[in-house]
C-alpha cells in the first residue's frame, strides 16, 4: 500500500475525522522523484476536543511512529476540532517553500 493511503487509513481508525486531507508534498523538497517522504496533513475531529496543538501532534505521531521509522521524513500538522475547523471556514495554511538541500540553493 502506499504510504499516502497508509497514512489516510491510519489517521481515519484514530479519530474518525469529519475533515482528512492527506497531502504528498515531497515533489516540494529535495527528494528523488515518487518520493513519499513529505507530507501535509489536515486532520479535523472531536477527538481534539480539550487537547492543546502539542497534545494533538504527539497523538498524530504516536500513530504514524513506525511510519516514521521507515522513511517518512516529515509531517506538517493542522490539527482541529469540528468547531475550529469551521471557524476557519475549514481553509488550511499554505506550506512555505522547501529552503534544504538543493531546493535551498
Amino acid at each position: 500500500m502506499e504510504r499516502q493511503k497508509q497514512i489516510e487509513t491510519m489517521l481515519q481508525a484514530a479519530f474518525n475525522p469529519s475533515y482528512l486531507r492527506v497531502v504528498n508534498e515531497s515533489h516540494m523538497h529535495s527528494v528523488p522523484a515518487n518520493s513519499e517522504t513529505h507530507f501535509k496533513l489536515t486532520v479535523a475531529s472531536n477527538c481534539f476536543l480539550g487537547q492543546s496543538k502539542v497534545m494533538r501532534h504527539q497523538k498524530i505521531y504516536g500513530i504514524l511512529k513506525d511510519l516514521m521509522q521507515d522513511g517518512l521524513h516529515a509531517v506538517a500538522l493542522h490539527t482541529y476540532t469540528n468547531e475550529e475547523w469551521q471557524q476557519i471556514q475549514q481553509q488550511t495554511p499554505k506550506s512555505p517553500n522547501c529552503m534544504g538541500g538543493s531546493k535551498g540553493a
